[in-house]
């Protein structure tokens, strides 16, 4: 028990930390953290319908609606009526959305680069392996 423990203390510790690191990243980039986490999923996962967007982020369609509505005003998303299902909306990213995208994608790599600095790569896999595992939890 006291290795689970120091595990939740270090996880909660990890979260903080990157919040933290996020806010300050995003800060002064005329979006919130909630926006550009979309345009990091759009980014990986390419258009997305919105229905698939919310399950993929863990909102509600109506909290997206928002979030889109917003970045939509700000140019770096656009949405596009689905090309086989008339019901359905896709939203994608524009080109700032791409380069807000690339940009935010460049810190991360940068922050991971440093985070892991001091691990071989064996280590690096076997924390992937381990982020991987944790991640098909959810």
């Amino acid at each position: 028990m006291a290795l689970l423990s120091k595990l939740n203390h270090s996880v909660i510790e990890f979260y903080e930390k990157l919040s933290s690191w996020e806010h300050d990243i995003v800060r002064g980039k005329g979006v919130t953290l909630p926006q550009m986490h979309i345009l990091e999923v759009l980014g990986i996962h390419k258009p997305k319908r919105m229905k698939e967007l919310a399950q993929l982020m863990g909102i509600t369609t109506g909290t997206l609606t928002v979030l889109v509505d917003r970045l939509e005003t700000k140019g770096f998303v656009c949405r596009k009526p689905h090309d086989s299902d008339r019901r359905s909306i896709v939203v994608e990213l524009t080109e700032s959305g791409e380069a807000m995208f690339a940009e935010h994608d460049r810190l991360h790599l940068r922050l991971i680069d440093e985070l892991t600095s001091e691990m071989s790569d064996s280590e690096r896999e076997v924390l992937l392996s381990c982020l991987e595992k944790m991640n098909k939890s959810f």
